[in-house]
């Protein structure tokens, strides 16, 4: 067996590795349970989490892509309140490494009333503050599309966060460069990108969105290569750390998106594809590792 380091740290929290299923795409852990043993992984983003209960978006929600997926589930989940009570419980029955909270909101109350309560969740250690989804109206993707907007959300949940901040970035914007340098300069400990890509299909036999919502979320191989050229643009233009998705779905694609300034990953939609996903490309990272000469994945210095 070929032996590496492949621990990461971020923000002063240690991880085993960088590979950190991507939120929504892994519930709270409990589905993955029957498929491997989850404490593999180097930490996990559960679902998104709002102050209320969320039903989500009608149905139909999800159309295959060429490549990829498009969703439009809308922050499906039952509340920052039953999260605390039932969720993280029954997680940490199973898994014992850090935890990073997802966060998402429709007001900057919102955002700042569930940072203040998982911030207090001892096996919470990262807090990953969603302000780039496409799939909602009037919050989400409306916080990250603008410098000041994504900087006042920041601000606002880094003065009650105890623990890391990470603000999730959209890259439905013409210059990601000013955001990320405005959550920065706002007090952000660190940034997650990229969010997924808005996309639509059209059934046409129906003549008709496929999707109920008309659009939605493209993620999945296609926009890997627009992940890595952000996450490229990024990490060259902020000092806090970075960690990247888009379309990761092999051990490859995680050296890839360190050697474009990552210092972690998240995989998302391989997961959906494949419930093996994470734990195949943490058991191939040594052997890609050794093909091209790299003992320790925090070696890996930006290209």
């Amino acid at each position: 067996m070929i032996v590496k380091d492949l621990s990461v740290t971020l923000s002063g929290v240690k991880l085993d590795n960088p590979i950190i299923p991507a939120s929504g795409t892994y519930g709270f852990g409990q589905e993955f349970l029957p498929y491997y043993d989850i404490n593999i992984l180097g930490s996990l983003s559960f679902k998104g989490t709002t102050s209320e209960a969320r039903f989500g978006n009608p149905t139909p929600r999800i159309a295959e892509c060429p490549n990829g997926m498009l969703n439009s589930v809308g922050l499906q989940n039952p509340g920052v309140e039953h999260v605390i009570a039932h969720e993280l419980p029954q997680l940490r029955k199973t898994f014992r490494k850090p935890i990073m909270a997802n966060i998402s909101g429709f007001s900057v109350d919102e955002y700042v009333h569930c940072v203040e309560l998982l911030t207090k969740e001892d096996q919470v250690e990262l807090l990953e503050v969603n302000i780039s989804c496409p799939n909602v109206h009037g919050g989400g993707m409306a916080f990250g599309t603008s410098p000041e907007a994504a900087a006042e959300i920041t601000r606002a949940v880094k003065k009650v966060a105890t623990k890391p901040v990470y603000i999730k970035l959209s890259p439905n914007v013409t210059d990601i460069v000013s955001i990320a340098k405005a959550c920065e300069d706002a007090g952000a400990d660190g940034l997650s990108l990229i969010n997924t890509m808005l996309g639509m299909r059209i059934d046409l036999k129906r003549r008709k969105p496929v999707l109920a919502n008309v659009m939605g979320g493209y993620s999945g191989p296609g926009i890997f290569p627009v992940a890595v050229r952000m996450v490229y643009q990024v990490t060259g233009a902020v000092k806090i750390p970075v960690i990247g998705m888009g379309g990761i779905s092999t051990a490859r694609d995680v050296i890839e998106m360190m050697m474009a300034g990552a210092k972690a990953v998240q995989v998302g939609a391989a997961n959906l594809v494949d419930p093996y996903a994470c734990k195949t490309i943490i058991e191939q990272l040594p052997v890609e590792m050794e093909k091209l000469g790299i003992e320790k994945l925090s070696d890996i210095q930006r290209v």
